[in-house]
């Protein structure tokens, strides 16, 4: 804990779980595609019957880069990983990434959810996210172009 209090999301909605952190979306009760971030609505079609459900902690990565030049508003640390990772239930989340070297990536690799610090707010306390991390595997460090 930091002299602010405890840490906060930088926005809620996002995570939850509680001894895992898992990613927080929705089902369609209709077709059956899952959605990130939560919907009340299918995007897929149109159905409102959708459930709000913990998705996957496991995923594989799709897509990254590193950003080393920071957006306009953002206070973290840069570079940072940016990409994509493909979920168990079939749908892919653009996410940070704790690796910032594409060079240490894989497409396929396997990654987990994290919540990692992002900022101090002005008000002391730690901003926190969600990102995606390499799996080290039996082989150690998890596969490498």
């Amino acid at each position: 804990m930091n002299a602010g209090g405890e840490p906060v999301a930088v926005h809620d909605g996002l995570v939850g779980g509680v001894d895992t952190p898992r990613l927080l979306g929705s089902r369609c009760a209709t077709c059956g595609s899952h959605h990130f971030p939560a919907h009340t609505t299918c995007p897929y079609c149109a159905s409102e019957d959708v459930a709000p459900v913990h998705l996957s902690a496991q995923g594989t990565l799709w897509a990254w880069t590193s950003v080393g030049t920071a957006p306009p508003g953002y206070r973290g640390e840069v570079p940072f990983g940016f990409g994509v990772v493909e979920l168990p239930e079939g749908i892919r989340v653009v996410t940070r990434l704790t690796e910032a070297d594409p060079g240490r990536l894989a497409a396929g690799q396997p990654v987990a959810l994290a919540v990692v610090p992002l900022h101090t707010g002005e008000d002391g306390r730690v901003v926190t996210t969600y990102a995606f991390t390499p799996v080290e595997t039996d082989d150690g460090p998890a596969a490498r172009p």
